[in-house]
């Protein structure tokens, strides 16, 4: 036992930079944006053809990360299942000042109306703000 605690006092200046790292106070973590946009009825292959040809696009063009997106099975209370994506921003503020420029674009504006002028394809959006925990696998990093 007496060797031991002579063994773990040399080993302190090893450890300290892994430690002093943990403790550090964290950079701002990008802020993970989790979106689920409910389908009006018959209009999920509409809504899908909105993402892949248009609306990714915008959204890169507008600093917002596409990091991934989901098509829900269909379920008795969502036969067409719904639209399920993830954005990642820097922070809360770009994420708003992001958004703020992709809704304004007169390309999007343009998109939205043709692609609507049939009826909204979209009756509900959920948004919800998440940033990483500390023992989550690795993601990549926004922007």
């Amino acid at each position: 036992m007496r060797l031991v605690l002579p063994a773990m006092l040399a080993l302190l200046p090893i450890a300290a930079p892994a430690w002093a790292q943990t403790t550090a106070p964290a950079a701002q973590q990008p802020v993970y944006e989790l979106r689920i946009y409910y389908p009006a009825p018959g209009k999920a292959e509409a809504l899908n053809a909105r993402f892949r040809n248009h609306t990714l696009k915008l959204f890169e063009k507008h600093g917002m990360r596409n990091v991934a997106y989901w098509n829900e099975l269909a379920r008795p209370e969502a036969p067409e299942g719904r639209v399920v994506y993830i954005l990642s921003y820097p922070s809360r503020e770009a994420r708003e000042a992001d958004w703020k420029a992709f809704v304004a674009d007169p390309e999007w504006q343009r998109v939205a109306a043709e692609s609507e002028a049939n009826g909204k394809l979209v009756t509900k959006v959920d948004s919800i703000f998440m940033t990483v925990a500390d023992y989550s696998p690795l993601l990549p990093q926004a922007r």
